[in-house]
């Protein structure tokens, strides 16, 4: 198999490292900084160490490869895109694993979708050190079938979402609100904790909350449970803001959380589920359509 790299970074480098150590692959890849005095030098040392043949023009890559990976910035996903079209083969899939949103991932769909090209959106859902090609892919649009055809008995763990493009990202991106939330969150907990010497009660007063029950059931319990009490916690979040900015502590995190509760409660879930908790996290999420 012939695959081409488009943007040859950490994800496309760790991709490639992987899938040789698996078997016979040939990589070929074009980077825009193959050649800049600061990034140069290091896209040509993975490339070595890879065993990926560098070019020094995209449509090098294009004119050998059936199978491209496209790994740019998401903020370049769709401009790239314009660039390439005029040198798709017919039948390539043309693979963006950017972290473009689905909005973009639609318009690369419909700019190449003339040219006889399948599109996959592709998100990874793992730290690529760890994982290299094995990393868990979702993967959406016109060519994913084809895509996990032929890269699965290369060891990678692609699952199908659906055929529409940016579906595959919007389960990214929406997954993204919670992980990247809550490790703020985290940090604005333990820098508190720790100016008052209190991180093992904090912790632990925690731990023996959350450790006890899965996370699909402290989910549904935070939600349901804050739909019938967003004033009230609302208000005790108000005394860890002043606290915190009477410590000089930065309370972003406990601002925004005071704020979407201070939003739910104008929705009067408390009356509309006539102050009994609902048994479904969905019943709150279609009370406040």
């Amino acid at each position: 198999m012939k695959l081409g790299f488009i943007g040859f970074g950490e994800a496309a480098f760790e991709l490639s490292a992987g899938l040789k150590q698996q078997g016979e692959v040939d990589i070929v890849a074009y980077d825009a900084m193959w050649n800049d005095a600061t990034f140069g030098p290091l896209i040509k040392e993975r490339a070595e160490k890879a065993q990926v043949r560098l070019q020094k023009e995209p449509e090098a890559v294009l004119s050998e490869t059936d199978v491209l990976v496209v790994a740019v910035p998401a903020d370049k996903a769709y401009e790239v895109s314009v660039t390439l079209k005029p040198f798709l083969k017919q039948n390539c899939i043309y693979i963006d694993v950017s972290a473009s949103n689905p909005t973009v991932k639609q318009k690369i769909h419909h700019n190449i979708c003339g040219t006889g090209v399948k599109f996959v959106d592709a998100a990874m859902m793992g730290p690529l050190p760890v994982y290299k090609h094995k990393v868990p892919i979702l993967a959406s649009g016109s060519g994913t079938d084809a895509f996990i055809e032929l890269l699965s008995p290369y060891g990678m763990d692609i699952s199908k979402v659906s055929d529409k493009p940016g579906d595959a990202s919007a389960v990214k991106l929406i997954r993204s609100i919670y992980m990247k939330g809550i490790a703020a969150l985290l940090l604005e907990m333990l820098e508190a904790a720790h100016r008052y010497h209190v991180e093992e009660l904090v912790i632990g007063s925690i731990s023996e909350t959350m450790d006890g029950k899965s996370f699909h059931e402290t989910m549904n319990r935070l939600v349901t449970g804050t739909a019938i009490h967003a004033v009230r916690r609302a208000a005790e979040l108000a005394g860890s803001i002043d606290m915190l900015e009477s410590s000089n502590i930065d309370a972003t995190m406990s601002k925004a959380a005071k704020d979407k509760l201070d939003l739910l409660s104008r929705f009067n879930l408390k009356e509309k589920f006539q102050g009994k908790t609902p048994s479904r996290w969905q019943d709150v999420i279609e009370a406040l359509k």
